[in-house]
């Protein structure tokens, strides 16, 4: 069976897209990595409609990426900040390769330069994203690798 005879229905990537594959819910993703918590930073950062916004934190929420905990300061009404879950964590070296992508094609010409600079704690040099085989041989590229159908590739009905 070739790839064009695989049905896309149980495909990881369009499962994941259905999930996380609109640019706000993106946007979200990225906010909440570096700290937002609350509709109204999102809100202000993102500047996205309050509906879209709510419609968006209510989707990641439900899928389990984010969690809504509540949060209550004196003389107000009880709310809600969003926290990312383990499975939101684990989308975090999609966002940084696509910064690193971004910031090598998608390039602003008046401001040079990356706008976050992540690096390592430990030693200080800069994080980049690899593809690596479970024996540590890093990076790969495309050349490097064989890609099979597996077992749970279905035939087209």
């Amino acid at each position: 069976m070739e790839w064009l005879e695989v049905s896309t229905e149980n495909c990881p990537v369009q499962r994941a897209l259905d999930v996380v594959g609109e640019k706000w819910t993106l946007l979200i993703l990225r906010d909440a990595v570096n700290g937002v918590r609350r509709f109204d930073g999102f809100h202000r950062h993102i500047g996205l409609s309050e509906a879209v916004l709510s419609d968006r934190l209510r989707k990641l929420t439900a899928a389990g990426v984010l969690e809504a905990v509540a949060y209550r300061e004196p003389g107000r009404r009880s709310r809600n900040e969003y926290h990312l879950t383990r499975k939101g964590w684990d989308l975090w070296p999609v966002l940084v390769a696509l910064s690193q992508w971004g910031e090598r094609y998608a390039v602003d010409p008046e401001s040079p330069g990356p706008v976050l600079d992540v690096t390592h704690t430990e030693c200080g040099a800069p994080v980049h994203v690899t593809v690596q085989c479970s024996a540590e041989h890093t990076p790969l590229t495309p050349e490097g690798v064989t890609v099979r159908l597996g077992s749970g590739a279905r035939r087209l009905s």
